[in-house]
């Protein structure tokens, strides 16, 4: 985290008139395979970045949140009595929606003068917003003395996307922010919340992250777009398999292939994506837990292809740097990461070729798009916590 707590606690002083109370920190996230996995009950492995959104509070005697955007130079007032949407501060809709959802719960929303700052860049398919809904309940945890456990504090966050935003995402994302341990990627079953810390320890591999700099084009609809896709085929492959089935977790790929002239093509390229995606995941967590960097890299290579040509959600750009990162020598595997339509990549790269790799990634994607790239490195961080 390149925040700076002392020198943010200043910015809060200056702002509010006096210093916060309690200070609060929860990462974003690279997904390293299973895209989109998720809210078909499907196996998922992110890890948390050591990028951070951070909220300083100090609890006032009403109900109103008065809340200072310090990254946007932006401010919003609100009160939690009423807990609707602001229209015309959209980013203020994640702390409301996570008060909404403790409201349900019978727990205490306080409210507060609160100050918004952190590193996770917006858009650009790291999970801003979950980080930003998983340090807005760590904030209301510390003012209210209350704790939720990791699992239903993911699920609230999702709740959050799902009911209060209209977002029919799933729970990686929130899951991750909340629940990471520092130095493992994280192997979660999105059907039922198991999950095991898996150590990320290649001997002779890193990660890198390279950011397109072109904000994710995916909107709200275009995401519940696939979700509706996805649905039709769980329809179809019940009805031809006369299987009461909710999710293409429940299907195999042969399955799927016995039921391709019963369904639109592009339905069937969607359900064949996210099965095959899942067997990719678990695959890929044995690579991981081996240390088998190669086996790995083709794993997040043939995610990628999948992603570009049957679920559809890759860009011109995306495609850009993850052809330039395959040819470089050193790239065991790229792939995009995130919902979509922009953002990042991920790669898996000899630990002792990144940084040439990284110059070189570069300098290529600039050639080829025109645009100005980014590289993030970062170490698999700790979840949601508490700084002061």
């Amino acid at each position: 985290m390149s925040i700076n707590i002392d020198q943010a606690a200043q910015q809060y002083k200056d702002h509010f008139g006096s210093g916060p109370e309690v200070g609060v920190r929860a990462p974003g996230r690279v997904n390293i395979i299973g895209e989109h996995t998720d809210y078909n009950h499907g196996y998922v492995m992110p890890m948390a970045l050591e990028r951070d959104t951070v909220i300083l509070a100090r609890k006032r005697p009403d109900n109103k949140l008065d809340a200072f955007a310090a990254t946007l130079g932006r401010s919003a007032e609100t009160s939690l009595d009423r807990r609707t949407r602001n229209l015309r501060e959209p980013w203020l809709d994640y702390v409301i929606g996570v008060a909404d959802e403790l409201f349900k719960l019978g727990k205490p929303i306080d409210g507060a003068d609160i100050m918004i700052t952190g590193d996770v860049p917006i858009g650009c398919g790291l999970s801003s917003s979950a980080s930003l809904e998983m340090a807005a309940l760590a904030m209301f945890e510390a003012l209210g003395a209350f704790n939720l456990d990791g699992p239903e504090a993911a699920r609230l966050g999702q709740r959050v996307e799902n009911l209060f935003l209209g977002l029919n995402s799933g729970i990686m994302d929130q899951f991750i922010s909340r629940m990471a341990k520092s130095g493992h990627a994280l192997f979660l079953d999105c059907r039922t919340f198991e999950y095991d810390h898996v150590p990320v320890a290649f001997p002779n591999a890193a990660f890198v992250i390279a950011n397109t700099c072109l904000a994710r084009g995916l909107t709200s609809s275009k995401y519940n777009e696939r979700v509706d896709e996805c649905r039709q085929a769980v329809a179809i492959l019940s009805k031809a398999l006369q299987r009461n089935a909710t999710h293409l977790r429940d299907f195999t790929l042969s399955e799927l292939a016995d039921a391709h002239t019963r369904m639109p093509d592009n339905v069937y390229r969607r359900a064949r994506h996210i099965i095959s995606e899942n067997e990719r995941t678990i695959r890929a967590c044995h690579a991981m837990r081996t240390g088998d960097a190669p086996a790995l890299g083709k794993l997040m290579n043939d995610s990628d292809t999948s992603l570009r040509e049957d679920y559809e959600v890759t860009s011109p750009e995306l495609d850009a740097m993850t052809r330039a990162a395959i040819a470089i020598p050193g790239c065991y595997g790229a792939r995009m990461t995130g919902a979509g339509f922009g953002g990042c990549t991920i790669n898996l790269v000899d630990r002792q070729a990144a940084q040439e790799f990284a110059q070189r990634l570069m300098a290529e994607y600039f050639n080829q798009t025109g645009y100005q790239g980014a590289i993030i490195t970062s170490s698999p961080a700790q979840g949601a916590s508490r700084l002061f």
